[in-house]
């Protein structure tokens, strides 16, 4: 069992476009250090979140509070699966999908008044050939504006909205064979997306009926469509309407694989990486203990 009053804060301080020096000083008033013992560390290199983590794991913390964006959370939480050290947000980035879902503030001092609490709840993750990931991960066009939005000089909406629009343009549909628990269905689509949460972040609505409690993987294809149909797309995810968008289908099961015709970008919660041509995604129900608001919720 976790250690009940130590937790370990983790700190991405180059995550989204605000000023994080405000961060110390805001952790020090907030948090309650009559009832948690505090450790407080910043990442220095890609993949540090999760070796820090993953330490305060083996040391039996009760809980690994990550203060960062989706790729953040990602690393962190990849290193708590399995384990009884329960995740804990303060959502600094651009899109914080995650945080979003589970109805975490983006306000910090809100957020860190959540961990005070101490209440956790289990949560299902996903896997891709063998990755782990927690909102969403996919191929397609996503892909392509996630990999073109990582070498972005800026962050923000702004930069997505541009990044979205020259990414359609070097992008034009593939042909995918998806099978959901043993049934197959072959696709051309523009995106094919498999979803443990709701949105992909900033409150764009991916896959509306998405629990992340129900041991199930939500899948999204978005069929070939043109510039005209774009904007249109995009205001249905932004207003939670995708389900009335024709171009849109939607399944849903315990195993999927996704193949398509050449190896090429996969997104994985919002960052970029080459992966092979097939796919393998999986549910791992209740693996992860994060922390939530002292009530329940819909998950």
């Amino acid at each position: 069992m976790g250690i009940s009053n130590k937790l370990f804060v983790i700190i991405n301080p180059i995550s989204g476009t605000g000023n994080k020096a405000d961060l110390p000083g805001l952790i020090e008033e907030t948090l309650d250090k009559s009832k948690w013992d505090i450790t407080t560390r910043y990442t220095e290199y890609p993949g540090h979140a999760t070796a820090l983590a993953s330490e305060a794991a083996q040391q039996g913390y009760f809980a690994v509070v990550a203060i960062g964006g989706d790729g953040t959370i990602n690393e962190v939480a990849s290193a708590l699966i399995n384990t009884p050290t329960a995740l804990g947000f303060v959502p600094t980035g651009s899109g914080n999908g995650l945080a979003r879902h589970l109805h975490i503030p983006s306000n910090a001092k809100k957020a860190l008044e959540i961990i005070n609490d101490g209440y956790t709840e289990e949560i299902d993750y996903c896997t891709v050939n063998g990755r782990p990931f927690f909102c969403t991960s996919g191929v397609g066009l996503d892909a392509m504006i996630s990999h073109k939005f990582a070498k972005a000089g800026s962050r923000g909406m702004k930069t997505y909205l541009r990044t979205a629009v020259t990414a359609f343009f070097d992008y034009h549909g593939e042909q995918f064979k998806i099978t959901v628990d043993g049934k197959e269905i072959n696709e051309n689509a523009h995106i094919v997306t498999c979803c443990n949460a709701a949105q992909y972040g900033n409150n764009a609505i991916i896959a509306p009926r998405a629990s992340i409690s129900d041991g199930l993987i939500d899948v999204t294809v978005v069929r070939n469509f043109n510039i005209f149909d774009g904007p249109i797309l995009g205001v249905r995810m932004l207003t939670n309407k995708l389900e009335q968008d024709r171009h849109v289908h939607f399944y849903r099961g315990r195993h999927v694989v996704v193949e398509r015709q050449c190896p090429g970008i996969t997104h994985i919660d919002g960052d970029p990486c080459i992966m092979p041509k097939k796919l393998d995604f999986k549910c791992v129900k209740d693996g992860l203990k994060v922390l939530l608001r002292h009530h329940k919720r819909s998950l």
